[in-house]
């Protein structure tokens, strides 16, 4: 019974992850995990950990496998650790079952849940926030149009109170306890619980983005380069020439931006940009289009001199000087100066060494197997034509309140480049596109996305894609998108549900050890 009990769950949390509009079933999804928690409890079963973890461990892997098409011991440790911290969150909530009575314990399980999703999403450099339950919804939009205020941990929090109330339910009639309530307390206890499911569905009905303030055209270039170079490595002069020939299908004498992948170049050195061929080739190609602006995405590098390590992630070169790697957005224009922004929240171990003081000497002695990327540490806007832009670059597009920082400082449109090719034919580059609709709800702003491979869209500040290429093909997507100044209470005043879910936990937790340890009831 416990086996499919733990199934089911694993079954339900991970469907609206791989299947479009199935959002609603993580709104009942850990019933039958806490249901045979509460079995377990009831029999006394000793190693139920290995059971809940078991469940986690099935969700992440039936929806985050596809990590290990770019490194298969990346993506099993994902999946491991990923489980194992979220059965970490349900083990606490098991002993906190032996301090707090009544539904305390379910409260802590919920505010603790959506604690470490916010740690994930903020300040862990271990970071993997894929799976934050809110996320679930990102395909079924037209239910969560009040991200706008809450954001993604807003719908954790839902999801988590859906739940408790069905479960408490069933228990009630598991029990016996529902015949003694009288027809008031049936009544509230059945129409709180509808009102629970289908007050936020309901209120989305009535939410919709300010108008735009203006408009501006973009072109968006999809080369569709093989990572893997399986048909035929392409020189980087080939890439160029297969890029600007689709580049070359927007007008010339328009203002639009033009928009192409991440990491599409690895020959551009930060010390001077200018002896770059990708860049002499760009240039080259904008003397043309001086109305226009070209968005692209590098593997930049920059060389210190010195005798001391200039910073954790810094490499030694062979002439004892150091270079430090980059994931950059350049913007250029016409006779102005390349502007840059060096993405902040990397992937680990591939792009990035997590706290470098502790495994940047261990990554030494393995012959420096991990990514050393480092950004500036915070969002930054590009501007083209008086216009300031945000670009999100690949990962950055799945932390919501790091994209938000775009619109603080003042951008009136978001892009995303990305280069989803390292994942292969899976629900990778799919739910990762997706995932875009959510910023554009929680910022109300346009998005101009472009993929290497696919998928490129554009998308309405109510998450809807208004138009979008194929996977793996050579493409381009033109269109009209809005500008606009409006700040979304999301914007103006963060994850104020994340903050009081922590705030909560502590709180909880703070109580559980006091009467943990004083013995008190």
């Amino acid at each position: 019974m416990l086996f499919l009990l733990i199934l089911l769950s694993s079954v339900l949390l991970s469907i609206p992850f791989l299947v479009p509009g199935t959002g609603f079933l993580m709104l009942v999804a850990f019933v039958p995990l806490l249901f045979a928690e509460q079995v377990a409890d009831e029999t006394k079963k000793k190693g139920f950990c290995w059971w809940h973890y078991l469940c986690f461990l099935l969700w992440n892997a039936a929806t985050t496998f596809w990590v290990c098409n770019a490194t298969v011991g990346g993506g099993i440790f994902a999946c491991v650790a990923n489980a194992f911290q979220m059965s970490l969150v349900f083990g606490l909530f098991r002993w906190s079952k032996k301090s707090l009575r009544g539904s305390l314990p379910y409260l802590f399980l919920v505010f603790a849940w959506i604690a470490w999703e916010r740690w994930y999403l903020t300040w862990a450099q271990i970071s993997w926030p894929w799976l934050v339950l809110g996320n679930s919804f990102a395909r079924t939009t037209n239910w969560i149009q009040w991200y706008e205020y809450t954001g993604t941990l807003g719908g954790s929090l839902w999801i988590w109170a859906c739940n408790l109330a069905v479960f408490g339910i069933l228990m009630a009639f598991r029990s016996g306890k529902w015949k003694l309530f009288n027809v008031k307390a049936k009544a509230a206890s059945v129409i709180g619980a509808l009102v629970l499911f289908l007050a936020p569905p309901t209120v989305s009905l009535f939410l919709r983005p300010a108008p735009s303030s203006g408009s501006m055209d973009v072109f968006i270039a999809q080369p569709n380069i093989d990572v893997y170079g399986k048909h035929g490595g392409l020189t980087q002069a080939d890439q160029n020439k297969t890029l600007l020939s689709l580049l070359d299908k927007a007008p010339k004498d328009s203002a639009i931006l033009l928009i192409a992948p991440e990491t599409f170049t690895s020959d551009i050195v930060m010390n001077d940009v200018t002896t770059s061929p990708t860049v002499q080739a760009f240039e080259s190609f904008m003397s043309a289009r001086p109305l226009s602006g070209l968005l692209f995405g590098a593997s930049t590098w920059e060389y210190l001199p010195g005798i001391s390590r200039p910073s954790q992630t810094a490499r030694q070169l062979n002439n004892g000087n150091w270079v430090e790697s980059h994931n950059t957005a350049l913007m250029m224009t016409k006779g102005s100066e390349l502007q840059t922004y060096h993405k902040n929240k990397l992937v680990v171990g591939v792009e990035m060494t997590p706290y470098p003081a502790i495994f940047r000497p261990i990554d030494d002695k393995l012959g420096g197997v991990m990514g050393r990327c480092i950004g500036d540490g915070k969002a930054e806007c590009l501007e083209y034509a008086g216009t300031k832009i945000g670009c999100a670059i690949c990962y950055e597009s799945v932390y919501g309140e790091f994209c938000a920082d775009y619109i603080r400082k003042g951008a009136k449109l978001l892009t995303i480049i990305t280069n989803d090719a390292w994942w292969g034919d899976t629900p990778g580059y799919r739910q990762h596109l997706s995932y875009a609709s959510l910023r554009a709800i929680e910022t109300r702003r346009w998005i101009a996305r472009c993929g290497n491979t696919g998928i490129s869209a554009i998308i309405d500040p109510s998450g809807n894609v208004i138009s979008h290429t194929d996977w793996w093909e050579p493409a381009v997507l033109s269109g009209k998108v809005g500008l606009s100044d409006e700040r979304t209470f999301f914007v103006r005043h963060g994850d104020f549900a994340g903050r009081i879910c922590v705030l909560m936990f502590v709180l909880l937790l703070l109580i559980a050890v006091v009467r943990r340890f004083t013995g008190a009831k």
